[in-house]
């Protein structure tokens, strides 16, 4: 019996993925550049009452900023290296239904940095609940250590893990529309970094704000909030919304490319 074309893409994109040393690298990358930069922010941060707002949830997921890029890197070489190498004709042969394809990577890139990303997201929660208590967020000074169980923590983390896919949608959206490792990378970074240092430059508050409400990294990156939302320029889960809505953008453009042009 002959498997549907959705099916005969998974497999095919699931056995590139396994068989690659390149994906196994680039996550093990995007967890430990996480981990690493949240503990080192735990590190460097202090509580002496009555200076002890920190956010300290939001403070241990610092390292979603770094690891991304990772994520974002493995999402368009999924792609762009078929691209790159000639190989996309091969893909294409065997399964002419290109949104099909682009579909079977989705979902192999959906799972992979489902874990991945709740592996580096549960190691920089533990590092803060390890780290923080001996700088001075303690109980006694109205830090609890952190916890899952605390329904916040737990949406920020849910959150992180689920930014970090949408970063993996976007890029693989932008990969396939451009069709240029390179050029998709750069484009993604710079929508990713370059927006933050555009809302710093600008010296308008108002503009600071409507522009933190749109631009993917600090929109999406609000789920992380565990204090003060009512000062957000967006609610944590309108703020992942936004983000889901740039990554479904690329990838209708993507489709809509595939089916226009020649592999």
């Amino acid at each position: 019996m002959t498997r549907p074309p959705f099916l005969r893409a998974l497999h095919a994109e699931w056995t590139k993925f396994r068989t690659e040393a390149g994906p196994a690298w680039l996550l093990l990358a995007a967890i430990a550049s996480t981990v690493a930069l949240g503990a080192g922010a735990d590190g460097s941060a202090h509580c002496a009452p009555p200076d002890c707002a920190s956010d300290v949830t939001r403070l241990s997921l610092t390292g979603v900023m770094l690891g991304q890029a990772a994520v974002a890197i493995l999402a368009v070489l999924a792609i762009g290296n078929e691209y790159g190498t000639g190989m996309i004709r091969t893909t294409f042969t065997a399964v002419p239904r290109r949104a099909a394809v682009l579909a079977a990577k989705g979902t192999v890139l959906t799972g992979t940095v489902l874990a991945a990303g709740a592996v580096a997201i549960a190691a920089s929660l533990l590092a803060g609940r390890l780290v923080l208590p001996g700088n001075g967020f303690t109980a006694a000074n109205g830090r609890p250590p952190i916890s899952l169980a605390d329904g916040p923590t737990l949406r920020a983390a849910a959150g992180s893990v689920l930014y970090l896919v949408l970063i993996a949608l976007l890029a693989l959206g932008v990969a396939a529309a451009v069709r240029d490792s390179a050029a998709a990378i750069g484009t993604v970074l710079g929508l990713l970094y370059l927006f933050p240092i555009v809302i710093n430059v600008i010296g308008d508050p108002a503009w600071q704000r409507r522009l933190e409400k749109i631009a993917p990294m600090p929109a999406g990156l609000a789920v992380q909030a565990t204090t003060g939302l009512a000062g957000l320029p967006i609610s944590p889960w309108r703020g992942l919304a936004v983000l889901a809505a740039w990554a479904a953008a690329a990838l209708l453009a993507a489709v809509a490319l595939l089916r226009a042009r020649d592999a």
